[in-house]
């Protein structure tokens, strides 16, 4: 028969051993829970935002009486929250426009206003006829870049694209386009 002794000895090794598992378990859960809370804030900052972008291709909308063109893009908050602010920078050249320019020295800029998801607005822009006729003509090249910043809480966030008017179809090509990461606001 066991003693007494030698059960108080097993129940004491079953209950180390027990206490290691315990031990080894909440550790495991703590660790899931740390990949937990960091795949919520990666969608919180990607997912759970507005993403603001063109719907459609830059339409040549009419030619007006002063002689300019009106040009149309229309953009979509393609997000799961508003935007507070959507601003967009316009810029014209007779030269390739480089990316860090687009935000510099803007002839134009507007402020569109917040925007819900889902929801879509237009800008207009327009150019001299002048300009649009050297392009036709071959004489010049026509850039154009288009910027739109956008705010969320304390978060700036933006797009842009960079496009070259095409005179066979009176439309843009887009030669370079991208979102920029969030940035806190300070």
């Amino acid at each position: 028969m066991v003693g007494l002794t030698e059960l108080e000895q097993v129940a004491s090794v079953i209950e180390a051993f027990a206490t290691i598992a315990l031990v080894f378990l909440l550790w495991h859960t703590v660790k899931q829970m740390t990949h937990t809370v960091n795949l919520h804030r990666i969608q919180a900052e990607y997912h759970l935002r507005p993403w603001i972008g063109p719907q459609s291709s830059i339409k040549l909308l009419n030619q007006n009486a002063d002689g300019r063109y009106q040009f149309d893009i229309s953009i979509k908050n393609y997000g799961e929250l508003p935007s507070l602010d959507v601003i967009v920078s316009y810029k014209l050249k007779n030269k390739l426009i480089a990316r860090n320019e687009t935000k510099q020295d803007t002839v134009h800029t507007f402020n569109l206003g917040p925007m819900l998801p889902n929801m879509e607005k237009h800008y207009w822009f327009f150019i001299d006829s002048d300009l649009i006729e050297k392009s036709r003509e071959g004489k010049e090249d026509l850039f154009i870049s288009l910027y739109f910043e956008y705010k969320f809480a304390e978060v700036v966030s933006g797009y842009g694209m960079i496009s070259q008017f095409e005179p066979n179809s009176d439309g843009f090509i887009h030669k370079e386009m991208w979102v920029d990461a969030p940035r806190v606001l300070r």
